[in-house]
């Protein structure tokens, strides 16, 4: 029998669990909002951004890496983060909150001038690790979620699904959307190998990611 494609994310080891609580909630500070490539602060550390439609769940997801309620403001309202907020992790990495992308509430040409943000930043950072796309399980895979996963391949920007808000969902409904994004992922070779379930509530999955995000060299 073959193993899955697009497997789930081992639970970590202690060390590497360690590691990553240490390093998403030590000191870890907003730094900046950028609305243009020339704003970007130096490329002189690790970098990992999170993407994902509007209203996905990724400031949620933020501040339950950082252990923080409101270190990345969340919003009832979709499409409301218009910059490419940039956070420290120590002196060692950045953590980027992309603009979400979809059903924005923004005039069509604030929604185009993100959109060619999001394209230069995602081709032009050299520092750039890994984009975790978060997509909500809920719905799996959307045509707007194929889109920034060929922006992603075009700009060979190594890119690893989230799936959040799994508590919403019970275990067969879970199944079934898995089996869906990996379907869809089958199709893009800048999508790495692995798969993590979260839940920004209930905790799961945040320390399997916090040690993704720490073992990155």
């Amino acid at each position: 029998m073959s193993a899955l494609p697009f497997p789930l994310a081992e639970l970590p080891e202690p060390f590497a669990e360690e590691a990553g609580r240490k390093l998403l909630t030590g000191e870890v500070e907003f730094l900046k909002g950028v609305v243009a490539m020339d704003g970007l602060p130096p490329a002189d550390r690790l970098e990992v951004c999170f993407a994902g439609r509007s209203n996905v769940g990724k400031s949620s997801l933020i501040n339950a890496l950082t252990g923080r309620r409101a270190i990345a403001r969340t919003s009832n309202t979709p499409g409301r983060t218009q910059e490419i907020n940039f956070f420290t992790a120590g002196d060692s990495h950045y953590l980027v909150d992309l603009p979400g992308y979809g059903f924005a509430k923004a005039p069509i040409p604030v929604v185009e001038k993100w959109q060619r943000l999001l394209k230069a930043y995602l081709s032009g950072r050299a520092n750039l690790r890994r984009a975790f796309l978060l997509i909500d399980m809920r719905h799996g895979v959307k045509s707007v979620d194929a889109e920034i996963m060929n922006l992603l391949n075009k700009s060979a920007v190594t890119f690893q699904v989230v799936l959040t808000k799994a508590d919403k969902l019970s275990t067969a409904e879970q199944e079934k959307t898995l089996a869906q994004v990996r379907a869809a992922l089958a199709k893009h070779p800048a999508a790495y190998p692995e798969l993590v379930i979260t839940s920004s509530e209930k905790g799961t999955g945040i320390p399997t990611l916090r040690a993704i995000i720490a073992g990155l060299t």
